[in-house]
């Protein structure tokens, strides 16, 4: 599919891509001309940014692919182009570290671990609208960031169990994870309770989880900062109500929660109803199907950008046992206006859920 709006962006197709309502997902963007340079793509993403939104919007992801991009500081350059807000990664459970302006790592634990599918810090009050990863280093195999559209699950969740999706949109889900002190690198969500809260005062630490949603357990009776704690973030809300495109999209960390297990978390019950009841094994289990089934998964090409709507689609990390250096940008955009965080009673005649 051709645009004659998009200047020097051509659409191309790629054999892991799926359609969806006749749409590529994920859109996959090329150059229309050979070899444009740098300020060239920059230009043309300022000039035609509207273009550029509508189609991630439609369709939830857009690769740049093939687009002269090879450091972080050219990726910053790119992501400044869109004119987005920052969104400075405050508060989040991966290890990260800040590479060039408003660029870091993406997760830094050890690339053969898997990250489990999740929207980007959906269990916060405040998270990005807009996710840019930045393929650095192209790993030989392995090492994809799958992609899922969370309208899509809820869809099918929704037919398949109705009661347990109205049991979500009533009651929210509580998590419960235990955070160690200090960070471990080795694990995918293993940022400590110090490094998190910014402080290793336990009360300003509680404070400050108090302000998302959670309240701080500490599994000892002393008063000294070396502690793990028991951090109860809920009830948060399972659903995001996308009004413009009259659709509910799956907005929650059910699948990382239930998945995910370090060496601290691989004992505990991490995920329950907000009204406290667990959830049923069977269906958790037949969700992490569902999910795993409907993804896209795209090998990395070096100099591959790729820009999220995280309100509209889950993404996770692959395992990789050779190189790969994958860079990442979280932004806010006046976009998300009208697309908070809402519980959606099931059972309320005046909503249309769906």
């Amino acid at each position: 599919m051709w645009s004659s709006s998009s200047n020097i962006f051509k659409e191309i197709q790629i054999p892991q891509q799926k359609h969806y309502d006749s749409l590529p997902f994920p859109s996959v963007l090329s150059p229309s001309v050979p070899s444009p340079s740098l300020s060239l793509f920059i230009d043309s993403i300022k000039t035609h940014k509207p273009f550029l939104e509508s189609l991630l919007h439609k369709t939830g992801a857009v690769i740049f692919r093939g687009f002269p991009v090879a450091t972080a500081s050219e990726f910053n350059d790119v992501v400044e182009a869109f004119g987005y807000e920052e969104m400075p990664y405050i508060d989040g459970a991966a290890p990260r570290t800040q590479v060039v302006g408003r660029v870091y790592t993406a997760n830094e634990s050890p690339p053969e671990k898997l990250v489990p599918f999740h929207h980007e810090m959906v269990l916060h009050p405040k998270y990005p609208s807009k996710l840019f990863f930045f393929c650095e280093v192209e790993p030989e195999s392995g090492g994809e960031t799958p992609l899922v559209l969370s309208h899509l699950v809820h869809d099918i969740m929704k037919e398949k169990y109705p009661d347990f999706v109205g049991g979500l949109a009533e009651h929210g889900l509580t998590y419960t994870r235990l955070l160690p002190a200090e960070t471990d690198p080795s694990a995918p969500h293993g940022r400590g309770w110090k490094s998190m809260f910014s402080t290793q005062d336990r009360k300003v630490a509680e404070e400050r989880a108090a302000k998302n949603r959670a309240r701080l357990e500490w599994l000892d009776d002393e008063s000294g900062s070396d502690s793990s704690v028991k951090m109860i973030t809920g009830p948060v809300p399972s659903f995001i109500r996308d009004e413009p495109m009259n659709r509910t999209i799956w907005f929650n960390s059910l699948y990382f929660g239930s998945v995910y297990r370090d060496d601290q978390n691989k004992l505990l019950g991490p995920i329950t109803f907000g009204d406290g009841k667990p959830l049923p094994p069977d269906i958790v289990g037949d969700f992490i199907n569902i999910v795993d089934e409907e993804c896209v998964t795209i090998p990395w090409r070096r100099g591959d950008v790729m820009l999220i709507d995280n309100l509209a689609v889950l993404h996770a990390r692959m395992p990789c046992f050779t190189p790969r250096r994958v860079l990442a940008c979280l932004c806010k955009s006046p976009l998300c206006a009208g697309r908070d965080l809402i519980f959606v009673p099931f059972a309320r005649k005046n909503i249309n859920y769906q």
